[in-house]
């Protein structure tokens, strides 16, 4: 019975995502934003819904609030029509930062420059800084060799951080 109950909520919950998804990214669009995640977690009576959004020039704190005070209130809008339930909510709007995983072609084109640590379908692992991006593939600088990875063949990516950037002061 609980397993039935959990499967109905997770049923509801990405109705509700979906619903959210599809009132705001015009709203992003319109923007020149991409939303990156869109997540509902219960917390306790509420319900915390997280945002990320992102694009290809990165976004401003500015950026940010006129878009959560843009989703707040299409939100208020679906919550009078009653479509988001009854269940209050909390609304957070970020960028996904840094520690986000690769997982698309934007996310690659977006950190070009940048140090990428790569562990392969294939087991074997990568470590090179992304000189340039295509529809399928990278194009990393790995120690003194160029090296083209395709997407697909990434298991997982993620940008290392780095504190003293070679050529840098």
């Amino acid at each position: 019975m609980a397993e039935i109950h959990g499967i109905h909520e997770i049923h509801e919950v990405t109705e509700t995502a979906d619903l959210i998804a599809s009132a705001i990214t015009p709203l992003l669009k319109a923007e020149n934003l991409d939303l990156e995640a869109l997540e509902i977690t219960p917390m306790g009576k509420r319900r915390v819904i997280r945002i990320l959004i992102d694009s290809d020039g990165g976004i401003s704190l500015d950026q940010v609030a006129k878009v959560s005070k843009a989703v707040s209130a299409e939100l208020d809008r679906l919550d009078e029509s009653g479509s988001l339930g009854q269940t209050p909510y909390v609304l957070e709007v970020s960028s996904p930062g840094v520690d986000r995983p690769l997982t698309l072609a934007r996310h690659w084109r977006r950190n070009i420059s940048r140090l990428v640590s790569c562990s392969m379908v294939d087991g074997s692992k990568v470590l090179g800084r992304i000189i340039s991006t295509g529809e399928d593939f990278a194009q990393l600088q790995v120690e003194d060799v160029e090296q083209s990875i395709r997407y697909e063949d990434v298991k997982k990516a993620h940008i290392e951080i780095e504190f003293n950037r070679t050529g840098e002061k």
